[in-house]
């Protein structure tokens, strides 16, 4: 959001971010970014905009959620290692007392990832609050040998679309229109 020039704020939302019996992953993402947005939507003036998102890592259908342990991460790197995945992300927009969202998926190849360099990233901060246990901003950018979509996206808010999000509804910052 700095990026692009909007003034915020963040409020977390206390919502339950388990996956429901039989939610295919597409839904998921997007009831967790309107599940965000309304929980703080519901505590403000309706005239205050929330933007919420929501990003998870798929490979063979399977949600790469944030790390729970080392073991859970290395499980995780290992599925990624000399492979393509998708990072999905959903954008929920609360403006005016009406929702609108959005969703951007992203193709991300890692390297083949040996063990010693998995057990290296493991000993940082980075991967333990991210899907998929990794962030493609920091020393992770290193494993991906392709991108096909948004890079923003990969990093937790498709900044593009996020923009013209907001600038259809009125929310600007040092760029105008959409």
């Amino acid at each position: 959001m700095t990026q692009i020039g909007v003034s915020f704020r963040v409020e977390a939302a206390d919502i339950d971010e388990s996956v429901a019996a039989g939610e295919q992953a597409f839904d998921y993402v997007i009831r967790m970014a309107a599940s965000k947005g309304a929980a703080v939507a519901g505590k403000l003036p309706t005239h205050i905009p929330v933007l919420a998102a929501d990003t998870i890592v798929l490979v063979d259908g399977q949600v790469l959620g944030k790390p729970l342990n080392y073991d859970h991460a290395m499980t995780m790197l290992e599925q990624l290692s000399d492979r393509s995945h998708r990072v999905v992300t959903a954008v929920s927009l609360y403006s005016g007392g009406s929702s609108k969202n959005l969703q951007v998926e992203t193709q991300v190849t890692f390297r083949p990832l040996s063990r010693q360099m998995c057990e290296s990233y493991l000993s940082t901060s980075e991967p333990w609050d991210k899907a998929g246990g990794y962030g493609i901003q920091g020393l992770a950018g290193a494993f991906v040998v392709a991108i096909q979509g948004s890079y923003s996206n990969v990093v937790g808010l498709p900044l593009a679309e996020t923009w013209q999000l907001l600038a259809s509804h009125g929310v600007t910052g040092h760029l105008s229109g959409g």
